[in-house]
């Protein structure tokens, strides 16, 4: 009896401990980054267009937007696709399935300075595209697909059994179950997958620099070069001559990631409770 409780409360005091270390990491990089970048946050870094005496990041944040929407555009009706496939029509240990699942792993594990190579080669180089809007959604396409793929998949297998039964003791078809009962149960869990992929996204840099290129300017169309905020601040931190902008991006990029959070837990909580 007394080494059991020795023995939980000492795990009780790791656990704790655990959790206080990385609650007091995370605390101090959010804390540092305020720090140093709120006080340089001025109207003249947010004006549209970019020169070298104001280090603007209007228009990368404008890129920001625009690059996360194409990469979203494409990869979340292939993520969805795919999960639906895995989860409702695939048998699970099906070649097919179990090739799907192994490549979605091999994709996510890939690190994201050879996504960009290959970025640069096939889409830069190989299509014409050069360096551009298109070329970098599509890269970041094929990065966050396999989180959205395998998110929308557990969420979809989440979906009790009984829902399905109840759909098909109806007279429900197999489609129709799948867009009417499995994917509104599954919204939340879909959600959290996007969020995860527009984090990774609004936060990728490596794979940017060898597609969409670091022109600082307001892109006019897809097929022209731009520089999102992760871009920028890199550009600006390996420059040296604009150290506080890069601050001050980095505090910025930081508040929208959470905001970004916030409003997908609101959506996917929301999305949750009309079911």
């Amino acid at each position: 009896m007394i080494r059991g409780k020795i023995f939980e409360r000492v795990t009780a005091f790791v656990v704790w401990s655990a959790a206080a270390v990385t609650i007091a990491a995370l605390l101090f990089i959010v804390g540092f980054i305020l720090f140093k970048g709120v006080p340089h946050i001025k109207p003249s870094i947010f004006e549209l267009e970019y020169t070298s005496v104001n280090a603007s990041l209007a228009p990368a944040m404008i890129s920001t937007a625009i690059m996360t929407a194409l990469a979203l555009f494409i990869a979340v009706p292939l993520g969805v696709g795919a999960a639906i496939y895995l989860a409702e029509y695939a048998k699970r240990e099906s070649i097919a399935a179990r090739i799907a699942r192994t490549t979605a792993e091999t994709l996510s594990g890939i690190p994201s300075i050879i996504h960009g190579l290959f970025g640069m080669l096939f889409f830069v180089v190989f299509l014409g595209w050069g360096f551009s809007l298109l070329s970098g959604a599509f890269t970041l396409a094929i990065m966050i697909l396999p989180l959205i793929m395998r998110s929308g998949e557990e969420a979809l297998r989440a979906v009790p059994e009984t829902y399905r039964e109840g759909a098909f003791g109806l007279g429900a078809g197999k489609l129709r179950m799948v867009t009417k009962i499995a994917l509104p149960s599954a919204m939340g869990g879909i959600f959290a997958g996007i969020t995860l992929a527009i984090g990774r996204i609004v936060g990728e840099t490596a794979a940017l620099i060898y597609t969409a290129g670091t022109v600082a300017q307001i892109p006019a169309s897809p097929m022209e070069s731009a520089r999102t905020l992760s871009v920028h601040m890199y550009a600006l931190s390996s420059e040296g001559l604009h150290i506080d902008e890069g601050y001050a991006t980095a505090a910025v990029l930081l508040v929208i990631v959470i905001v970004i959070n916030a409003l997908s837990a609101y959506i996917a909580k929301k999305a949750g409770s009309d079911i």
